[in-house]
């Protein structure tokens, strides 16, 4: 027998061997089950919370910025840490810590994380947080899309009907389109006018610094008082209860809304600035031009977000401010409705269900004590 086969050990063991060896296979098998689990279940939490990232990031192209990155509001807000108080800031730099401001208050964890965390997690969340985001700006595009086509044919009936699912036969070559598109301070009714935006003449190239007639009560603007009606736009209001509420709830607009959560909807109804990003969604389902793009021809749409923002945000003065107040106190009541609750008299109230129902179970027991 050789020196290796002298080494070896038996092949032959006792029962009581033969049971403490598999006793010991099942325990490490028991250890390495746990610490898969462990693994397992650790993964699991980490692909939920990133999940969690992702579908709360969706709330960032709707009420915080539209094109803004998230990183370039968080890293505005550290150089403001860094500032001693005598520089001065541009707009554009207000503008990007106005967002972040409204970003820690959209999502009141993020400050906490965003410090907590080293930086692969870090990025690995803002990464999550940008594709929900996006995903939300490209999902309210294609839903609106198809609702803008159906609104428009239902509305304007016009002798050649949109196609959900075709752009190409939208924007200026569409007469009903275009009225909606064409410039507030020009008459779509008038041929020169048409004729001069589809062929681009100048005095009728179209860029943001027009605001749309669809933007304005019965998409007709006041060449004396262009605020009178702005942002009142039935399309505009269809659209923005599509987003923030159900499509159904934007077959309805003519009375005020149904009053749900009305505390919770209006702020959220300030926070949006009015639906600042749908009325650039519903430019865009009303243009021909197939696929996102920040510039569309002469009309830049992140100047146009801009101008809206600023229009609620930087009023020149109280009287502005107050109108814009009104405006947005409108834009709640349609879209969520009004609260009753308050009006109700004491006598009402009492005689409430519940209310009544408290009084008769009372004086039940009332009854029991007081009896013999």
């Amino acid at each position: 027998m050789s020196e290796g086969q002298q080494d070896e050990p038996s092949r032959d063991c006792t029962p009581a061997e033969a049971a403490s060896l598999q006793a010991r296979q099942r325990r490490k098998i028991a250890q390495l089950e746990e610490k898969l689990e462990v693994l397992e279940a650790g993964r699991a939490s980490k692909e939920r919370q990133m999940n969690q990232y992702m579908a709360q990031g969706r709330a960032i192209r709707r009420v915080v910025a539209l094109f803004d990155n998230v990183e370039d509001l968080v890293t505005e807000n550290d150089r403001r840490y860094e500032l001693t108080g005598n520089e001065e800031t541009n707009v554009d730099q207000d503008r990007l810590q106005v967002g972040y401001v409204t970003l820690t208050l959209t999502l009141p964890w993020f400050h906490k994380k965003a410090v907590e965390m080293d930086y692969d997690e870090y990025s690995h969340m803002m990464k999550m947080l940008r594709q929900g985001a996006d995903g939300a700006r490209g999902d309210d595009t294609s839903k609106l899309k198809a609702l803008v086509s159906d609104w428009v044919n239902r509305e304007f009936k016009p002798d050649c009907l949109i196609d959900a699912d075709d752009k190409h036969l939208r924007g200026f070559t569409n007469d009903a389109c275009g009225m909606l598109l064409c410039p507030a301070e020009l008459d779509w009714n008038d041929p020169v006018t048409r004729a001069g935006i589809r062929d681009r003449t100048e005095g009728y190239i179209v860029t943001d610094l027009s605001f749309p007639a669809f933007l304005y009560d019965k998409y007709t603007a006041n060449s004396d008082d262009l605020e009178e009606g702005l942002f009142k736009g039935k399309i505009l209001l269809q659209a923005y209860k599509a987003v923030f509420t159900s499509p159904s709830s934007a077959k309805d607009i003519e009375g005020d809304g149904d009053g749900s959560d009305i505390i919770r909807n209006n702020r959220l109804a300030k926070k949006s600035a009015a639906g600042v990003k749908v009325k650039k969604h519903v430019r865009f389902a009303l243009s021909s031009v197939t696929s996102w793009r920040s510039v569309d021809g002469d009309f830049d749409y992140m100047q146009f977000w801009r101008t809206i923002v600023d229009f609620f945000k930087r009023p020149p003065g109280r009287e502005a401010r107050q109108r814009v107040e009104r405006l947005l106190e409108w834009w709640t009541r349609k879209v969520f409705g009004r609260s009753q609750r308050e009006v109700l008299s004491a006598t009402a109230k009492a005689n409430m269900s519940v209310n009544a129902l408290a009084r008769q179970r009372a004086h039940r027991d009332d009854l029991m004590f007081d009896s013999p």
